[in-house]
């Protein structure tokens, strides 16, 4: 037998709370993205400035470079992306957790139509902020890829000025 949402407080309160952590999640990761982004910028501004001094121009750093600033760009394109995902995560997530409150006040009611509508659209801003969820970090996977590889093509240029025969 199950026991309608207004006989449990608890119930209301886990409609309220998961949405809430789900929106605290998503600001921590847009926090985050917002931080590699102006990683990305400084980087980039400061490979710009290197390709600029005409006594780096013709050196073997020089084509790597080139390489590293298309990724930066990919980069800032995945991180900008990703920070409109989380953004919508956060909004559905509130939306959520205030539509929820409104149920709540609804569940009181005599009619059980309005409560159902509105747990279901509650549901639907929730799936909405948790797609944007994990788009989001899917984004910022592939962004961590791209850094990697100019990582690795860093540190094989750095290996192979040591090598000696």
């Amino acid at each position: 037998m199950s026991t309608p949402v207004t006989d449990n407080p608890f119930a209301v309160l886990t409609l309220i709370a998961a949405p809430a952590v789900f929106t605290n999640a998503s600001s921590v990761l847009a926090l985050g993205t917002g931080n590699r982004l102006a990683r990305v910028v400084d980087r980039t501004r400061q490979l710009t400035n290197q390709l600029r001094d005409p006594a780096s121009q013709n050196t073997s750093e020089t084509e790597m470079d080139l390489r590293h600033i298309n990724r930066l760009e990919q980069r800032a394109n995945r991180l900008v992306r990703a920070m409109g995902f989380f953004y919508t995560a956060i909004g559905s997530f509130a939306a959520a957790s205030l539509i929820s409150i409104f149920g709540a006040v609804l569940a009181v009611q005599p009619s059980k139509v309005p409560f159902e509508v509105i747990g279901g659209l509650s549901f639907i801003a929730g799936a909405i902020g948790f797609v944007g969820l994990v788009i989001g970090c899917s984004l910022l996977v592939g962004e961590t890829r791209l850094a990697l590889r100019s990582l690795s093509e860093e540190a094989e240029l750095v290996k192979s000025w040591f090598n000696r025969p």
